[in-house]
């Protein structure tokens, strides 16, 4: 399983960016996929999630801001991130898995750096 994160940057404070994760080893459509982000000094937290019928849920700190959704043809999740703040600074990871209780598998992260 392989998980390719990509995406990330330098944006200053009310700026976007669209992250983007490739899969590959896996059934793309079976599974749900995350983003998760970790900020220096802070543990790694859930972002977004979309499962294979399309259901999003997000952290109460990026909704109305972050959208997450999936390309099954593509095997890429996207994550696209409006208003960006300092404090969404962090790498961010994206995973998969078939089920809610199921063990992630996880990908290299890409790093966010907002300024403000």
């Amino acid at each position: 399983v392989q998980l390719q994160a990509s995406g990330g940057g330098l944006v200053q404070a009310g700026g976007s960016l669209r992250l983007s994760c490739v899969a590959s080893g896996i059934i793309f459509s079976h599974n749900i996929m995350g983003w998760y982000r970790q900020a220096p000094g802070k543990e790694r937290e859930l972002v977004a999630y979309i499962t294979n019928n399309d259901r999003t849920n997000y952290d109460d700190s990026v909704k109305g801001r972050f959208t997450i959704s999936r390309d099954n043809a593509k095997n890429t999740v996207y994550l696209q991130m409006n208003n960006l703040k300092p404090e969404d600074t962090a790498v961010y990871f994206c995973n998969s898995r078939r089920t809610l209780m199921s063990t992630p598998r996880w990908g290299e992260g890409t790093l966010v750096t907002v300024s403000s």
